[in-house]
């Protein structure tokens, strides 16, 4: 008997892991999916986990504060930049970078799926793909520093010194507070919803 190389979604989707077809994702399904799996392996201060929903709101937050002229269909790929961890969960970098090169193709496999499903390229052209991980690099520091308990100095040093974050708007990004599962998947619906 061969293992099974597909899950099951609440939505009753049954997405094949190794060939997945946009077919089979639903946004409801990411967003459940990544309200529930933790930044930073969980390691982060307040009642609940940071989720990478969160995260993904965040850094089109940050994206959009950065390149005000941005389009809604490139807001929206910065809101699904992580999607693919609904299915994989959210390895930290030095883990992935240990998986190597089959864990990528796997996860850009999946990305390209949920890009098509959602009416975009499957991959970001480059110009873009920079900005989007400008905006995650961002983010990152900002967790790091507000959440999981990283010195100025130490984040600064792994992900750079935040730039573009001032002027009208910039204060939102200065008060990180971890949701309920069920408050940050409504969130990320609803802004994937002011996306369309």
């Amino acid at each position: 008997m061969s293992a099974r190389a597909w899950q099951r979604m609440l939505s009753g989707r049954r997405l094949d892991l190794l060939d997945p077809s946009p077919l089979d994702i639903e946004i409801e399904d990411i967003a459940h999916g990544l309200a529930r799996v933790a930044r930073w392996n969980g390691q982060t201060q307040g009642d609940a986990a940071f989720s990478v929903a969160q995260h993904c709101l965040l850094v089109e937050a940050v994206f959009s504060h950065t390149s005000k002229s941005s389009t809604r269909q490139q807001r929206r790929a910065a809101l699904l930049h992580d999607a693919a961890e609904y299915v994989i969960g959210d390895m930290i970098s030095p883990f992935k970078a240990a998986l190597g090169v089959d864990y990528k193709s796997f996860e850009h496999r999946l990305m390209a799926a949920i890009h098509l499903r959602f009416g975009l390229a499957p991959r970001n052209d480059e110009a873009l793909e920079a900005e989007i991980k400008q905006a995650d690099k961002v983010a990152a520091y900002l967790e790091a520093t507000q959440l999981a308990g990283f010195s100025l100095v130490e984040a600064e040093k792994f992900f750079g010194r935040p730039k573009g974050l001032s002027g009208p708007g910039f204060q939102q990004f200065l008060a990180l507070k971890p949701l309920g599962a069920v408050e940050a998947k409504q969130a990320y619906l609803e802004r994937f919803e002011a996306l369309a």
